[in-house]
């Protein structure tokens, strides 16, 4: 009896240890997203991709374009939220050209296509597919934006720089200020406050602005001998503007940040990285693809403020170089569209996602 009792005793003595607040397991650590492989079916490489948007969780599209024996050839890829998918539905699918960016317009997603040398917008609405002509024909296409209400395509034919403007009904050309050589490139917020920038006649790089009735030098105090690579605009009223400044012969990438009143300038440790594809994060934070130095895996930078942190994407066998090219944010979760060598084939497609 008295050694049931002592079993007894030490199994209440036990549970009491067990439940008591002090031998409580320590709170676990919140698991930090990483970087998954998404499969993208198969185009004929080398593949080049052109852009990528999200409109939400469940709705991506990617661009670009692949070889055949006749030329380029558009790609389209769909992501659903759940696998990535190729569109070959548009007008012109299986006709030489190529596919360029992309614009969510209300219900609408817009995209320029290049179609056997002429520009024109596809249009994708609940209904199905149309297609917008552009008024000339154009030996370099530059740039396009869309919004509710207006859209730009920027070029050059043989008489130079072209800004051709549609208001929804027809095309109209713009006029640029006085010793603008060509514009790199267009992005727009609302029909009237657009923003481009733009190579100057006396050398250096300007950002001009629409403002509804004419394109005028935003005065942005850009970094000496410097260029820009994109524009970055939000509903908030904040710009960011990405670019390269060369100091003795040495480029590295600065950040200008726009808060409705003044500019802020800042060099994270990104090197001289091409900020073309940079977005806004989720996280509140910048988002952008960098050149990795492990060839097997894909890299990232977040940029806040002037810190820079860095991720990787996963580890693909025999890979020998992994390039996303464009990101984007959908939903709670970042997506990139790339390419991806694999040692003794051509570049094909690739696509990761952090968290979701």
């Amino acid at each position: 009896m008295n050694g049931l009792r002592a079993v007894v005793v030490c199994l209440v003595m036990a549970c009491a240890a067990v439940l008591s607040p002090g031998a409580a397991a320590a709170p676990t650590a919140p698991v930090k997203p990483s970087w998954s492989a998404l499969p993208v079916p198969a185009a004929a490489p080398p593949v080049t991709v052109g852009d990528l948007a999200a409109r939400g969780p469940r709705e991506a599209w990617a661009t670009g374009y692949e070889q055949a024996d006749d030329g380029l050839r558009p790609m389209l890829y769909r992501w659903n939220g759940t696998a990535w998918s190729r569109d070959t539905t548009f007008p012109g699918a299986g006709e030489t050209g190529w596919l360029g960016k992309i614009q969510f317009v209300g219900d609408e997603m817009w995209i320029f296509h290049n179609r056997e040398g002429k520009g024109e917008i596809l249009r994708r609405s609940p209904t199905g597919w149309s297609a917008v002509p552009l008024p000339q024909t154009l030996w370099v296409y530059q740039d396009f934006a869309a919004v509710p209400g207006a859209a730009w395509v920027v070029g050059e034919d043989d008489t130079g720089l072209k800004v051709l403007h549609y208001d929804g009904s027809g095309w109209t050309t713009q006029s640029t200020p006085d010793g603008v050589l060509f514009l790199m490139g267009i992005t727009a917020r609302t029909a009237t406050d657009a923003w481009a920038w733009a190579d100057r006649s006396t050398g250096g790089t300007a950002v001009l602005r629409w403002d509804g009735t004419a394109w005028r030098d935003a005065k942005v105090p850009l970094p000496p001998n410097s260029n820009v690579h994109t524009t970055l605009l939000e509903p908030s009223g904040r710009a960011t503007i990405g670019g390269s400044q060369y100091t003795d012969g040495v480029a590295r990438t600065y950040l200008m940040t726009f808060n409705g009143h003044t500019w802020r300038t800042t060099h994270p440790p990104l090197g001289d990285t091409y900020t073309a594809s940079m977005v806004r994060g989720p996280d509140g934070a910048l988002w952008l693809p960098m050149v990795s130095e492990r060839a097997f895996q894909a890299k990232y930078a977040r940029v806040d403020g002037s810190r820079a942190t860095f991720s990787y994407g996963p580890e693909r066998t025999n890979a020998i170089d992994v390039k996303p090219r464009a990101l984007a944010r959908a939903g709670t979760s970042l997506l990139s569209f790339g390419t991806v060598e694999i040692y003794g084939s051509k570049p094909n497609l690739m696509s990761e996602r952090l968290g979701g």
